[in-house]
């Protein structure tokens, strides 16, 4: 099963994701299928939190994919703001 999850990178006490499309089966840094944006939680000033592919997002959703809990919140909310704007 394909699951959308973020991966880390980063250094230590600066953590970085990059949210991916991967197999459920493979590790939280391996393998991935495709890139779907990044998720930074320590941005800071003109530094972008969020950048999502909402329409590769929606694909692999529509194709049975299913997002982490994390992933669910960061796109609900990344909705939100781009609904706003």
């Amino acid at each position: 099963m394909v699951t959308i999850r973020l991966s880390r990178g980063g250094a230590k006490k600066q953590p970085f994701y990059h949210v991916v499309a991967t197999d459920s089966r493979a590790r939280r840094d391996g393998r991935y299928i495709e890139r779907l944006g990044y998720y930074n939680p320590v941005a800071r000033g003109d530094a972008t939190e969020v950048r999502l592919d909402m329409e590769r997002v929606d694909y692999w959703i529509g194709v049975g994919a299913q997002m982490s809990d994390r992933v669910s919140k960061i796109v609900k909310d990344h909705r939100k703001v781009s609904a706003a704007a």
